[in-house]
């Protein structure tokens, strides 16, 4: 700002310089001898007073009242139009701008995409993001401490929880998981690792020391009679051997009972969730035990200081983990979306529709909070501003107006004594 003023100030005394000079001259003419290069010289000093007295009102008038009768009211330009120039400038910014066709040529010409994948594959810029959001985390974390920011999260959950219909959302996930026959999909991997698991000899060695820990306990008599080391072996491999049979016979046939048992059980669990009353007492019970029940809002209140303590103490060490997988991940997302050219096309694709759904409402917004700011401005002040950042460029029109002032009053002089002029060269 300062030096804005500066400069400003020296054009101005630069402009009322040339203006002096032209007087003086002209002054100094005035009362010299009639002489062809005096009347010259002071037909060039007129013209350049008149040109700079000219664009002297010019400029002042865009800024400031000029008190001389009939045309005062159409001085100070920029403050008495200060409204309307907030709403054209909001009106052009929104046009121009923000418009959709704009915007999404924009994005056609830059590729955002290709430009973000280019900055993420270099190492600095992924340290950079990691910097930012581990800076961003521990400003959220910090305002978490707050007493009344807890205070609020904790009523807010409790009222989110307050308003949730367990039972509904608990047989709307059922239903998306059965959709499709999707649970039984769930079973086959479920089975798939039940029978990886049996083929374990700690599966096994498990079995079989139960089987022995049951005869003992059960049958102490008959287990120092019988040989319990053999039995349990054998009676592992057994009960693994049947439990595999019977899990891949599941698995091999679609239509096996079991399955058929396990479809209708599920399904039985959707109809009772959603019309049983004896379960949505359950759940309406199990709600409210969510959001009012003291110890568990104490334990989950540890849980979450801890997890916070233990977060922030990650962030404030220079060898943060959370940062390096930040960091990681945005090297990666950098180099996937680098390689990936559909991927980038599909990426730009989703941001022009968003911009196209976004622009109207997003320039709307901007538009009216141009135009509100600058109605809320001060005139004098707003003026006093524009002139500040603009006046030097405005008082060098001054200074051509005094130029080409002088430099026409010159033309005219020669044009209206060209005989005079004619003569003295001939002579």
């Amino acid at each position: 700002m300062q030096d804005a003023g500066t400069e400003l100030a020296r054009a101005k005394r630069l402009a009322l310089a040339l203006l002096a000079l032209a007087a003086a001259v002209f002054a100094a003419t005035s009362f010299a001898p009639p002489h062809l290069a005096v009347l010259a010289l002071k037909a060039v000093a007129e013209a350049a007073m008149v040109g700079a007295l000219a664009d002297w009102f010019a400029v002042r008038a865009l800024f400031h009242r000029v008190p001389l009768p009939f045309i005062s009211r159409h001085t100070a330009i920029i403050p008495r139009n200060k409204d309307r120039i907030g709403r054209n400038l909001a009106q052009f910014v929104r046009e121009k701008f923000l418009d959709a066709d704009s915007l999404v040529a924009l994005i056609r010409r830059r590729d955002p995409a290709a430009l973000v994948a280019n900055w993420l594959t270099r190492p600095a810029n992924a340290r950079l993001v990691a910097a930012q959001v581990a800076r961003m985390l521990t400003a959220a974390l910090q305002a978490l401490e707050d007493a009344q920011v807890e205070r609020f999260v904790q009523r807010a959950l409790r009222s989110v929880v307050g308003q949730m219909d367990l039972a509904r959302l608990a047989s709307e996930l059922l239903a998306a998981l059965t959709q499709g026959g999707r649970h039984q999909q769930l079973l086959d991997q479920a089975l798939a690792r039940l029978m990886a698991v049996l083929q374990e000899e700690e599966t096994r060695q498990l079995i079989a020391s139960t089987l022995v820990g049951w005869l003992k306990r059960e049958h102490p008599r008959k287990e120092k009679l019988l040989p319990t080391d053999w039995l349990g072996d054998k009676g592992s491999a057994m009960v693994a051997n049947a439990l595999e049979s019977l899990l891949a016979d599941i698995a091999v046939h679609p239509e096996h009972r079991l399955r058929a048992q396990f479809d209708d059980a599920v399904h039985e669990w959707i109809a009772r969730l959603r019309s049983d009353p004896a379960w949505l007492q359950r759940a309406e019970d199990f709600r409210h035990y969510l959001s009012h029940d003291a110890a568990l809002a104490e334990y989950l209140q540890s849980l979450w200081r801890s997890a916070r303590s233990a977060l922030l103490a990650d962030l404030e060490r220079q060898d943060s983990g959370t940062a390096a997988r930040v960091r990681r991940m945005a090297l990666w997302l950098g180099h996937a979306l680098a390689g990936d050219a559909a991927l980038r096309a599909s990426l730009n694709l989703r941001l022009e529709r968003w911009v196209q759904g976004l622009a109207p409402e997003a320039s709307r917004f901007i538009a009216q909070h141009i135009e509100q700011t600058v109605s809320a401005w001060d005139a004098r002040e707003m003026s006093a501003l524009i002139e500040l950042h603009i006046g030097r460029d405005l008082q060098f029109i001054r200074v051509n107006g005094t130029l080409v002032g002088g430099l026409v009053g010159l033309v005219l002089f020669v044009l209206s004594h060209a005989r005079e002029l004619a003569r003295a060269l001939g002579a």
